[in-house]
């Protein structure tokens, strides 16, 4: 047991010191989906339906605040004992990913985490993180593992002006930390405010819900000042025709399809103004 211990805590420092930090778990983990996807021949079939399949083996486990967050330099996080909603997102869409491309290490699952959650698919430091949701989209939509779909499927124009990183500094360990980052992520806010986008109202969303596929990538957008979009998630229809919502809500709940269609779940937060979609490609 005590070589274990020290095996392992090995295994831990090595990876504190390189560029991603993991555990054991973490790999175990990954190991053990790349294993469910060939029992289940996932990688034959549509990536959205891959996507579904893989997010459903996550569901029940918790809810984690701020699971990518560290001190100092910015470095590439795994996590996969329990997620926030950004990160169940990225974890799924990354595992279906490699299922879907036959690249399933552990080191293609991070190469792939990077490719997703990095502006030009690499770690080049905290703000080149995609930290708002919308130029995640735009950004995965130029590298083809998205389409942004929301204006086709009957979406309006979303007018948006995003500044709530750089107006709430003391909200970002890492803001709080390093005053240069504010300036960045301003520039990075300016550009994402004057891009075009669109978006399906809250009212509108039972309407257009035939467009919506399974596996269709979320974003709620929201009312709160400076901020573009409040939530993410996967589309599921469920067995009452409808859209439901498999994500990973808030601190306290634990991953979960709602019970509720998506539209009536948006219309219970009053704050949720509507949703971008994005497909999987």
């Amino acid at each position: 047991m005590k070589y274990f211990i020290i095996v392992f805590s090995i295994f831990i420092s090595a990876s504190l010191f390189a560029q991603e930090i993991y555990t054991q778990k973490d790999v175990d983990v990954c190991k053990n989906t790349f294993e469910f996807a060939v029992e289940k021949n996932l990688s034959g079939k549509p990536i959205n339906e891959i996507i579904i399949e893989i997010g459903k083996t996550f569901l029940g486990l918790d809810y984690i605040v701020h699971p990518i967050e560290s001190d100092g330099e910015e470095k590439v996080i795994v996590n996969l004992s329990g997620f926030d909603c950004y990160t169940f997102l990225e974890t799924v869409l990354a595992l279906s990913r490699n299922v879907k491309s036959g690249k399933t290490s552990f080191e293609d699952y991070l190469t792939e985490i990077e490719n997703i959650r990095y502006r030009k698919g690499k770690n080049l430091g905290y703000t080149s993180r995609l930290h708002y949701f919308s130029d995640w989209i735009y950004e995965s939509d130029r590298k083809k593992i998205i389409e942004d779909v929301t204006k086709k499927i009957g979406g309006e124009q979303y007018k948006n002006t995003v500044h709530f990183m750089s107006s709430n500094p003391g909200s970002y360990e890492q803001l709080k930390r390093n005053p240069k980052f504010i300036e960045e992520m301003k520039l990075v806010e300016d550009v994402i405010s004057n891009r075009e986008y669109f978006y399906i109202p809250q009212n509108k969303i039972a309407v257009l819900e035939k467009g919506i596929q399974s596996g269709d990538i979320i974003g709620i957008t929201t009312d709160i000042k400076g901020l573009d979009i409040a939530h993410t998630g996967i589309a599921i229809r469920m067995e009452d025709g409808r859209i439901h919502f498999m994500h990973s809500p808030m601190e306290g709940k634990k991953v979960q399809i709602t019970e509720k269609p998506l539209s009536d779940y948006i219309k219970g937060n009053k704050r949720q103004t509507g949703i971008i979609v994005a497909r999987p490609q």
